[in-house]
């Protein structure tokens, strides 16, 4: 993390904030924390990761961060679970679950845990508990949605969370009955001055959506996520025809590829052949923190039409830079937008109605204000990342 430490976030957070951080941090002065996910960059755990470690050394905690190395072929079986957790009717192979757990045998046994509290992100790395010698506490932080999971990847998986000493969700919804494991709540949060939320001049803005070859000449509509079919990409352009038909605009979808979802790169090609040629539509896969902060400065309307979310960190980042966004109300998206207040809500597939909300936002700019204004406030208020950090240290403590 560039620059100052937590002091920093007194301009965004407020003095008692950072108070009460450092009174929390007192009670766990080197403590050695581990946090274990898949991969380094595309997505929200790891922009997370990347401000969060730094922030617990920062005020006096050890953290270590680790990644469970895989190849191609692992990536496809654990986005197979990711799904099954996700609701879909999947079916893993015995010789898939047997893959599963080979690697994280191996992970485990050549990555000495010395450190007083494990941290393990998501299914991915999921099984390495069970290939360690238990000294210290484990803390499974599930960023997906869990609520409806696929019975079959549910049952593989219930013996191996309830090893852990406690679970960590996004959202009180996603509590799953039958898992008698202790389980907190703590919200994701963005980092404000990070690449992606820090503030642009006017110049810059100009100059990077002109590097990229973006007019400003008609209202943009953006949705910013990984190209997966959770996201539904082509209901987003369904919603973009709809709304082409009244009000004429552009379209940005721009997500990167993250290491540890094989499915994003095909996903990709079947809406670029879908969209070709299609002046103002704009598809994008570069991992450009600077081009997504212009593109929510400078959309209309951003839009999330996830069908299912875990959190959807893109939302607070919209809402933060005062940009009004029409999302599902799906997930962790609804502790977001605020319907009516914040942006609007629809359910998953009605398309009709997130164009017309998304037309309301655009032929009425006064009301787009409001709600991004409010927006802008609702994120400060709770989900900017010394709120993260504090939640944390209070949780490190309890376990410890």
């Amino acid at each position: 993390m560039d620059g100052l430490g937590i002091e920093r976030y007194i301009e965004v957070a407020g003095a008692e904030v950072l108070a009460n951080i450092q009174k929390a941090a007192r009670k766990i002065y080197g403590l050695r924390v581990l946090h274990v996910n898949s991969t380094f960059h595309g997505g929200g755990v790891a922009m997370m990761l990347n401000c969060l470690i730094p922030l617990m050394n920062d005020v006096g905690i050890n953290a270590d961060w680790n990644l469970l190395y895989g190849d191609p072929s692992l990536f496809s079986i654990t986005k197979k679970i990711h799904n099954g957790i996700q609701g879909e009717e999947v079916a893993l192979s015995q010789q898939e679950e047997q893959s599963y757990l080979s690697v994280n045998e191996t992970f485990a046994r050549y990555s000495p845990i010395i450190h007083d509290v494990v941290v393990v992100h998501d299914p991915q790395p999921l099984p390495m508990i069970r290939y360690c010698q238990r000294k210290n506490p484990w803390i499974w932080r599930c960023h997906i949605d869990f609520s409806t999971p696929n019975e079959q990847i549910l049952s593989m998986l219930k013996p191996i969370i309830l090893r852990y000493d406690a679970s960590v969700l996004s959202s009180e919804n996603f509590q799953r009955p039958g898992l008698p494991l202790e389980t907190k709540i703590i919200a994701p949060a963005i980092d404000p001055f990070s690449e992606i939320n820090q503030e642009m001049s006017e110049e810059a803005i100009e100059e990077k959506l002109s590097e990229y070859n973006i007019p400003r000449d008609k209202p943009l509509i953006v949705q910013v996520s990984r190209f997966d079919k959770w996201k539904d990409p082509s209901g987003v352009l369904e919603v973009y025809n709809l709304v082409k038909k009244e009000v004429d605009c552009r379209l940005v979808m721009i997500g990167n590829m993250a290491s540890d979802d094989p499915e994003g790169p095909q996903l990709f090609e079947e809406l670029f052949l879908k969209t070709e040629g299609t002046a103002d539509i704009h598809l994008i896969t570069q991992t450009d923190p600077l081009l997504v902060n212009a593109l929510q400065r400078t959309a209309a309307v951003v839009v999330q039409l996830s069908l299912r979310e875990g959190f959807g960190l893109t939302v607070s980042e919209a809402l933060w830079k005062g940009t009004p966004v029409v999302a599902t109300d799906v997930g962790g998206i609804p502790l977001q937008v605020q319907d009516g207040r914040t942006g609007f809500l629809v359910q998953p597939k009605d398309y009709n109605a997130a164009a017309e909300r998304t037309l309301k936002i655009l032929t009425d700019p006064n009301l787009g204000a409001e709600l991004g204004g409010d927006g802008e406030e609702h994120v400060r208020e709770h989900f900017l990342m010394p709120r993260l950090l504090l939640d944390w240290l209070e949780l490190l403590a309890e376990m410890a």
